[in-house]
């Protein structure tokens, strides 16, 4: 079976392998709608909480002028998520999908997240003339990744007394057939600028709202199974993250910092371009068959440490929610 970079390419720099996803699209537009919403639902989970992370890495909001440009990565495991990586496929819920293997008899296989492999799946007519045979796609782990990456450039700028502005920015990337490109942009206010005697309180406490946009395409025309044109994938993910956070603050060298927050966000995973009859479940020409969209939120709690060196800065930061997340940020900035 062929192998495909679809889901990091619509989700992180990176690649991915999900063979034969483009084959379900044989059973019939119905079946390969229903088999990719259960197949993509945790990836695209995974990927919202992972891109809404690394906001801020202190409450102590710059002044007037003030700045700091930020390379930010993230890491969002999975590796004990089984739940995740596994779905129960029962034909009795697919028209025309079927397992080679005891046939009819429901089984788990691979999410986008996962590593069951060699599952043989078919599709036939009731004449059993026509029968298509194709491997059902696994999912990350079976590549050895036990993670959803991510990576942007932020920076942030002091407004007026407790303000500051952030924006994100990942530029078009473009490799082999994949695109990827991602922009935010935030807000975080320190209360405790209000305050007259800020400057020697030994906390600081803000709230802080941002919202990132990750789009992505891929074109798997060359790979597909079924006759047509400009076969592809376009991916949105949308997050918000809403964060109360408390840091040190007035500490030469290291501060730390913790929030906890609400994340909320959603995806929408198109397929598109023309498919060409192929099959007595595929018997006339399709455009733009089917799009599947995933919604998930969730309460977040992290805790972090930025350690500063003159304009240099670095932080690592947990984040606990659903999908926990590590974050690394190398930070260069004037206060």
């Amino acid at each position: 079976m062929k192998k495909i970079t679809l889901l990091l390419a619509l989700i992180a720099v990176t690649y991915a392998k999900a063979q034969g996803l483009n084959s379900i699209l044989v059973a019939g537009v119905e079946d390969a709608e229903q088999f990719a919403n259960s197949y993509l639902a945790p990836v695209s989970e995974a990927s919202i909480y992972g891109i809404s992370n690394g906001w801020y890495n202190t409450a102590d909001a710059k002044p007037l002028g003030g700045f700091e440009i930020s390379v930010i990565l993230n890491s969002t495991g999975f590796k004990n998520k089984d739940d995740k990586k596994a779905f129960l496929l029962d034909p009795a819920d697919y028209e025309n999908l079927d397992f080679v293997e005891n046939p009819g008899q429901a089984r788990l296989v691979a999410t986008g997240l996962g590593d069951i492999e060699g599952v043989e799946a078919f599709v036939e007519d009731d004449s059993g003339l026509f029968r298509e045979e194709f491997e059902l796609p696994t999912g990350l782990s079976a590549e050895d990744f036990n993670f959803v990456p991510s990576g942007y450039i932020q920076a942030s700028v002091g407004l007026v007394k407790g303000l500051e502005v952030k924006a994100r920015f990942l530029p078009k990337l473009k490799f082999d057939d994949a695109k990827i490109g991602l922009f935010g942009a935030g807000l975080q206010y320190d209360f405790t600028k209000m305050l007259p005697a800020d400057k020697i309180l030994p906390v600081a406490i803000s709230a802080v709202i941002g919202y990132t946009n990750l789009n992505g395409e891929y074109d798997f025309t060359e790979l597909s199974i079924i006759d047509g044109s400009d076969q592809r994938v376009e991916a949105s993910f949308n997050t918000w993250n809403f964060s109360a956070v408390v840091s040190t603050r007035n500490i030469p060298v290291i501060n730390f910092y913790g929030g906890i927050g609400y994340i909320t966000g959603k995806s929408d995973i198109d397929f598109l371009g023309t498919y060409e009859a192929n099959g007595p479940f595929f018997s006339e020409t399709v455009v733009d068959p089917f799009s599947v969209s995933q919604n998930a939120s969730g309460v977040s709690a992290n805790l972090g440490t930025k350690l500063k060196l003159g304009f240099f800065r670095i932080n690592a930061e947990y984040n606990i929610s659903e999908f926990s997340t590590f974050t690394f940020g190398i930070n260069f900035g004037f206060r």
